[in-house]
């Protein structure tokens, strides 16, 4: 089985156990996913199968939009509401004028201090086992960018949100940064990925449904919007092995068709054509 499905994860799963439970409904253990989600957190989850699992660190690449909600006046060790309460306080007062204004300030690209309570590997060991032996390390930083954000939502205590942000953001450290800048206690108690790239939770299917077998598979012509080229014969048996070929033409991506029927898409290197994904 070869292709890709949206998968609209819900809250308590982690990316993991998602794939897992789609190694058994589609009984390949070549799956992967193209971007971690917390277990807290619902939403689109672009899952690769089979010869398809060549695009995850496309995929990965892609950036990714989230509607997410703050709660104020409480902070925990892994900067949501799943962790341990550190401090509480009454929850400051804003006026949304104000929360704008902070949330503005995060546009455009930045360094992010990656949570300690995160997957990341630093010398050679993740950051939340770090966190869980309660040994101190100063986590890593990224460069990120916030593409766009917008206040949606402000009443007592919760703030929600929405951004469009390039791949590597917590938004954990994001709602941490943006507290810091309200001089607010806060952490993260909602979050839901509406869309990664040109996939929309409105495309997405949830486990159940893909159970009972109510998905659909993506393939290469959903995928890329390139042009097209027809191989000849001799063409195609290069494309089967894997080859190089040399075509005039000046898009950076082709699609070949053999048959009428879409075989592989290759990327263009200096002046020749080389495979990416080949069927």
């Amino acid at each position: 089985m070869n292709g890709v499905v949206i998968v609209h994860k819900e809250s308590g799963y982690t990316s993991r156990d998602v794939v897992n439970i789609l190694n058994k409904i589609f009984k390949t253990k070549k799956i992967g996913h193209t971007g971690t989600l917390d277990p807290m957190a619902s939403g689109v989850l672009v899952v690769c199968i089979g010869k398809y699992t060549k695009l995850v660190n496309r995929l990965t690449s892609y950036e990714k939009e989230y509607i997410a909600t703050i709660k104020l006046g409480v902070k925990t060790d892994t900067l949501d509401s799943t962790g341990t309460i550190l401090e509480k306080e009454e929850p400051k007062k804003y006026t949304e004028a104000e929360i704008r204004e902070v949330l503005n300030t995060f546009l455009g690209k930045s360094l992010q201090e990656i949570p300690l309570y995160a997957a990341v590997k630093v010398h050679g060991k993740r950051l939340y086992e770090y966190a869980r032996e309660n040994i101190e390390i100063t986590p890593p930083k990224r460069e990120i960018e916030v593409k766009n954000i917008n206040l949606l939502n402000y009443q007592k205590d919760e703030i929600t949100f929405s951004c469009l942000v390039s791949k590597g953001t917590y938004i954990r450290s994001l709602i941490r940064d943006i507290c810091k800048e309200l001089h607010s206690l806060g952490t993260m108690s909602k979050l839901e990925r509406i869309k990664q790239g040109n996939f929309t939770i409105e495309e997405s299917f949830t486990l159940e449904q893909i159970k009972q077998g109510k998905y659909k598979l993506l393939n290469l012509e959903d995928l890329f919007s390139c042009p097209r080229y027809s191989l000849s014969d001799i063409e195609y048996q290069k494309v089967k092995n894997g080859n190089i070929l040399e075509i005039s033409n000046t898009s950076p991506e082709l699609l070949f068709l053999y048959n009428k029927k879409v075989v592989a898409v290759y990327e263009k290197k200096d002046a020749i054509y080389k495979p990416y994904l080949v069927l």
